[in-house]
């Protein structure tokens, strides 16, 4: 446990040098600079470039281990261990000069996740856990919200961009959540929604057609602080089949139970 704590700090330590990249970048940034992946998928040199610097100095500290990235600077085949690898999670804000966007590495261990660092750049909070620990910000221990009912609940969400299958269902359940809680967040960024979780802004956090770099740092981090994560089925999942619910101890099951209803 001891090597993978220090594992985890070494990894924070370059998230956040990856996290003062992103903001250089951007100062003077221009849509010149953009090319589309997909319906509404953006990439940018910037992504790229986060993500060569990030997988050159994981290969250092864990030669051994294969990769799960957004930008595929790097891919696994059949390794134990597995970085699961987002350099810059959302791209969109980024591009606009809109916060947050966030830098999210996790570490798998066959299919569990060891270890997850989410920095969100713009704020420069790092949040981080591993296995066995508690949950931190910047050093300071975290833990989920003590808030005991949905309507007492600040409700964080992401908005399909190209996958519109489940978009009546999906526009539904934001209809009875704008009505029967705190209010509905979009940030833009599922790293941040789920680190968010982890230390008691929100309450809750559900998304479809999410990535595994999406999510897999960000629901280790809420775990590690006593919060609650699954598929929509209440099952496991979620790190990769595409969609995903987390809140904090107290409202988890009805949280899914509603949005089982609409899903």
């Amino acid at each position: 446990m001891e090597k993978l704590e220090k594992l985890t700090f070494d990894v924070c330590t370059l998230a956040r040098s990856i996290g003062d990249f992103l903001r250089s970048e951007r100062k003077g940034f221009s849509q010149s600079r953009v090319k589309i992946k997909g319906l509404n998928n953006f990439v940018s040199d910037v992504d790229k470039n986060a993500e060569q610097q990030i997988v050159a100095s994981l290969r250092k500290m864990l030669p051994e281990a294969g990769f799960i990235a957004e930008e595929g600077t790097a891919t696994c085949s059949n390794e134990r261990y597995r970085w699961v690898v987002d350099p810059l999670d959302g791209t969109t804000n980024f591009i606009h000069g809109l916060p947050p966007y966030a830098v999210s590495i996790a570490l798998m261990d066959g299919e569990e996740v060891i270890l997850g660092v989410v920095h969100e750049a713009v704020a420069n909070e790092c949040f981080y856990a591993w296995k066995g620990s508690k949950s931190f910000l910047n050093g300071h221990e975290i833990h989920v919200s003590e808030i005991a009912t949905v309507e007492s609940a600040l409700v964080a969400t992401g908005f399909p961009y190209y996958n519109f299958e489940k978009i009546q269902r999906y526009m539904n359940s934001l209809a009875f959540f704008m009505q029967r809680s705190h209010g509905m967040r979009r940030l833009g960024s599922a790293a941040t929604d789920l680190a968010y979780v982890a230390c008691g802004r929100f309450e809750a956090f559900y998304e479809y057609s999410l990535q595994p770099w999406d999510v897999a740092a960000g629901s280790l981090i809420v775990k590690q602080a006593g919060g609650k994560i699954s598929d929509f089925s209440g099952g496991n999942a979620y790190i990769f089949g595409q969609e995903l619910v987390s809140t904090n101890a107290k409202i988890y099951e009805e949280f899914l139970e509603i949005v089982r209803k609409h899903f």
